[in-house]
C-alpha cells in the first residue's frame, strides 16, 4: 500500500558508504518527472551529484545539510520559474514552488519504498540560494530549490505524525 512508505519516512541524517545503483536514482528521478504540476508546465530540472568532493562542499556550504558528509547523493531541484511564463495567458506563473516541493516529495517517497533515506533540505528562498547557484553552476534564470540527500540507512528514527482528527474541518 502506498500509504506505508508514506508513514515509514523520515528525515535521515546518517547513511552508510554505500553507493546507490544508477537504476535507483533513475527510478527517483521518474518518480519526480511523474510529479503533476500547474497546467503541465514541469518547472524542474534535477542535479544527481555522487562526486564526494561536490558532496563535502554542498554540506560545508549549508548549514542544516551536514548529512550530505555521509551521503553517497544529493539530488538537487532546481526550479524553472521562465516554463510557467506566458501559458495560458499566466494561470501558472508563481506556481514552481508548490510543483517543485510535490516533486520533491515524490523523490523522498520513492527512495523509502526503495529502502532509502534521505532527508530535504530547503535552498529556496533562503540566503544560501546564491551560494548554490554558483557552486553548481545554476544560470540566473534558475533556482535551486532544495538538495535531498539519499543513500542507505545508517540510523533508524521511530516513525511519527499522525493523523490529526483537530486539523480536519469537514464540509458536507
Amino acid at each position: 500500500m502506498l500509504l506505508d512508505p508514506i508513514k515509514t519516512r523520515r528525515s535521515i541524517r546518517k547513511y552508510k558508504d554505500t553507493p546507490i545503483p544508477k537504476e535507483k536514482i533513475m527510478a527517483m528521478l521518474e518518480a519526480a518527472m511523474l510529479t503533476p504540476s500547474a497546467c503541465n508546465t514541469r518547472p524542474w530540472r534535477f542535479i544527481a551529484i555522487t562526486n564526494r568532493e561536490m558532496l563535502t562542499k554542498l554540506a560545508d556550504a549549508h548549514k542544516y545539510a551536514k548529512m550530505l558528509h555521509t551521503a553517497p547523493l544529493c539530488i538537487v531541484v532546481v526550479a524553472l520559474p521562465a516554463t510557467q511564463e506566458g501559458v495560458l495567458n499566466g494561470l501558472p506563473k508563481g506556481f514552481f514552488p508548490q510543483d517543485c516541493g510535490a516533486a520533491t516529495q515524490n523523490i523522498l517517497i520513492q527512495a523509502e519504498a526503495m529502502g532509502l533515506g534521505s532527508c530535504w533540505c530547503g535552498v529556496h528562498p533562503k540566503p544560501i540560494e546564491p551560494v548554490i547557484r554558483e557552486m553548481l553552476g545554476i544560470a540566473e534564470d534558475e533556482i535551486p530549490f532544495c538538495l535531498i540527500a539519499v543513500g542507505e540507512k545508517d540510523e533508524s528514527p521511530d516513525p511519527r505524525g499522525r493523523y490529526d482528527e483537530a486539523k480536519v474541518e469537514w464540509v458536507e
